[in-house]
């Protein structure tokens, strides 16, 4: 049967807007089925703490079950893969951190582009960082630090836990900032660097600051600043570093991505559940129990803070001459 060439048109466009009506009742009905948040270290560290905090608070919302999947390697760039090579249909989540900004530099090829493969979704947390040194360190503050470290060059080792994280590039960025030189002692993770600074084999540490409070609140390391612009909750009476070294700031920081493509709808939905997170009273007070501070922010505001982070790191890596390990 030959049909009309009106009918004809008529139908072909109905078929042609089938998928994006389709992909519209598909975003409505989201989630349909449990949410899988892929979290690109292993359990147990602050990370995986913050999405255990947020992800009940999600499930209930949505209704639906957050499936937390720790996918530690390369540097969270195994877990930024796992994410970027699946449907773009919401059910799959990214624990973005500050090390995917930092990888866009230090390595020289991925086989993706983190910025162009990923859709930001909404931040979480910022992590203040505190500059500490162990209590045979003469110096009480940032001032006398970098006197000490000029009169001493190359003669205090610096820890960091691991090539081309924050810590690491934090304190490259005091050296860069202040001339001091420092070596750079790199350990697999917090736990053996903050052993290793209590016992005195290293002098000097650039931590986020979940991992060295209870060091720091116990006098086992002495905090000299925090890296963030202003102070931390956690340790009011510790000054910032930029009030020695201006226009310094360092600090880590959590979000939320999903494959690009992902319907607007569903990243919309989304940031309203997380940012309401984040306003709950309850949660805020986990979150700075934690040593952090919520970081609510729009999908665009997240894009934005991501692409500046991901130039600030940039220039570090390519003056420390940092590689991954």
């Amino acid at each position: 049967m030959k049909l009309p060439r009106r009918t004809f048109l008529h139908l072909a466009a109905g078929a042609a807007a089938f998928p994006a009506v389709s992909g519209v009742a598909g975003a409505q009905a989201y989630p349909s089925r449990p949410v899988r948040w892929v979290v690109g270290f292993p359990p147990g560290g602050s990370t995986d703490m913050v999405a255990r905090i947020i992800a009940p608070w999600l499930s209930e919302r949505l209704g639906q079950q957050i499936i937390i999947e720790n996918k530690p390697g390369a540097g969270t760039n195994l877990a930024a893969q796992a994410v970027i090579n699946s449907p773009p249909d919401g059910y799959t989540l990214l624990f973005v951190t500050a090390s995917n900004a930092i990888n866009a530099t230090l390595y020289e090829t991925l086989p993706f582009d983190f910025r162009r493969d990923i859709a930001p979704v909404a931040g979480l947390v910022a992590l203040p960082g505190v500059m500490e040194v162990n209590p045979s360190v003469p110096a009480k503050n940032v001032a006398e630090f970098i006197a000490y470290a000029k009169a001493n060059p190359a003669k205090i080792n610096m820890a960091s836990v691991g090539v081309g994280t924050v810590p690491h590039l934090a304190g490259e960025l005091f050296k860069t900032m202040t001339g001091v030189n420092m070596v750079h002692i790199p350990y697999r993770g917090s736990a053996p660097a903050l052993t290793d600074m209590i016992g005195g084999q290293v002098q000097i540490l650039f931590d986020g600051l979940p991992s060295s409070l209870a060091h720091v609140r116990s006098g086992a390391l002495r905090a000299l600043a925090v890296t963030t612009a202003s102070r931390s909750s956690a340790l009011p009476d510790v000054p910032p570093i930029g009030d020695t070294v201006p226009g310094y700031e360092s600090s880590t920081w959590y979000g939320v991505g999903v494959p690009k493509g992902t319907p607007p709808l569903i990243i919309e939905r989304l940031n309203r559940e997380i940012t309401a997170a984040l306003a709950n009273p309850g949660i805020k007070v986990r979150l700075v129990e934690a040593a952090t501070e919520p970081m609510p922010l729009t999908s665009a505001q997240f894009e934005t803070h991501i692409a500046s982070e991901t130039e600030k790191w940039a220039k570090v890596v390519r003056f420390s001459g940092a590689k991954p390990e």
